[in-house]
């Protein structure tokens, strides 16, 4: 007796072939250049198949990088948010430095001239994340590891935005080496330190 097909599992392995190609086009190409005529050819789909499950290239670009990141990026807790941090800002950094830094630029780049792309973006990438960091920084405030008087919000924009500023304008190689150096400049300020006593 032949088995009969299972449409959702033959439409799955569509749909993870799709946001596999939507990666892989999108990194050697660039954003602007890939359309969902070549995505369809690469995973061996129907346009109409694309278009039927996503309504656009951003919104499609956008399920790739989510489902490409999974948890892969989650907030490690170990009590020490110096250490948290660290781990996660060199995960996040070591991910922009690949194909997926490349596909994000260019969804960046879609939403400035799309509103809708850039509220997906926030809903889907950018909101989703930042919640799990403030619940994260709340801790470390509630165990007096950081400062009660500044917004955990504002904690995530200055943790953050060196990674996009170099992601995104290019004045600095992103390296997750450099991560415990810019942490340790965040923590301290930029005011100069207090001289040391002589021992």
């Amino acid at each position: 007796m032949v088995p009969t097909p299972n449409p959702e599992r033959r439409n799955e392995r569509s749909r993870r072939a799709t946001l596999a190609a939507t990666i892989e086009l999108i990194a050697a190409r660039g954003y602007g250049k890939v359309t969902i005529e070549a995505i369809a050819t690469q995973a061996g789909a129907s346009k109409q198949t694309i278009y039927r499950w996503w309504p656009s290239k951003a919104a499609l670009a956008l399920e790739a990088i989510n489902d490409y990141i999974g948890e892969a990026i989650d907030f490690p807790d170990t009590g020490d948010i110096t250490t948290d941090l660290t781990t996660q800002i060199s995960e996040v950094t070591d991910l922009l430095t690949g194909p997926i830094g490349t596909v994000f630029r260019g969804v960046i780049a879609d939403a400035q001239s799309d509103p809708s792309v850039g509220a997906a973006l926030r809903e889907t990438i950018i909101e989703p994340r930042t919640r799990l960091c403030e619940a994260r920084l709340a801790a470390a405030v509630a165990a007096g590891q950081l400062r009660a008087d500044v917004p955990t919000r504002v904690m995530v924009e200055m943790l953050y935005s060196v990674v996009y500023y170099r992601l995104l304008f290019g004045t600095d190689e992103l390296d997750p080496r450099k991560t415990p150096a810019f942490l340790e400049y965040v923590f301290t300020g930029l005011r100069p330190l207090p001289p040391r006593a002589e021992p």
